[in-house]
């Protein structure tokens, strides 16, 4: 089983709460935007805390309130694209990748370089500012990043939003490849039916 996760949390008098057992594969949160499912996310990657409630990952219990367990963020080992991207403004496209890179352990790292950026074809944006990317491209260097600091698991909040169709398509299929090759699962965030139709293996639904 790779997500057990049963968390609820109050703010500004909504209750956030989410129930997923998941194997392998894409776990979409679906839903309308504001009902809480990337405040989920954040919960899991240990940004947020839960009320109650706990998050297993492989069998690893990363939050459990009843043991006042809670792993810290950096020892989770999700690897987290947000919406925005997220990239160093100030460090070429390289620089991004190595930086996510030298959050792993050596002895951690199941994936390299060379074969990431062949994954994601990006080979020919080494060089560039991430100002000079299209949003397709900066996506693919945010999971890029990811990927290099050795996740356990992914966590895809919107990935597609705010992106043109042929871009979308990109996403999509970058998502699918890593889904169908690297077999590493992934808990993914969107209120687009189409891209959970699409992505999904199951379907978690919000609100």
């Amino acid at each position: 089983m790779s997500f057990d996760i049963s968390l609820a949390k109050r703010r500004c008098d909504r209750l956030i709460a989410a129930h997923v057992t998941a194997g392998d594969g894409v776990t979409v949160l679906f839903g309308p935007s504001g009902i809480g499912k990337t405040s989920v996310l954040d919960m899991v990657a240990g940004l947020l805390a839960p009320d109650e409630g706990h998050v297993r990952v492989h069998g690893v219990t990363l939050f459990d309130s009843t043991t006042r367990t809670s792993v810290p963020p950096e020892r989770r080992r999700a690897g987290y694209v947000f919406q925005d991207a997220r990239l160093f403004p100030h460090r070429r496209v390289e620089a991004n990748l190595r930086y996510g890179e030298r959050l792993a352990a050596p002895a951690e790292r199941w994936i390299d370089f060379d074969a990431v950026v062949t994954l994601l074809d990006i080979g020919q944006l080494l060089r560039r500012w991430p100002a000079t990317l299209s949003g397709g491209e900066a996506r693919r260097v945010a999971i890029g990043r990811a990927l290099l600091a050795a996740p356990r698991f992914l966590l895809l909040d919107e990935p597609l939003s705010f992106l043109d169709a042929a871009r979308r398509d990109e996403i999509a299929r970058t998502i699918e490849d890593i889904r169908d090759r690297l077999r590493l699962p992934i808990l993914m965030v969107t209120h687009d039916a189409a891209e959970a139709e699409r992505l999904a293996t199951r379907i978690v639904r919000m609100g």
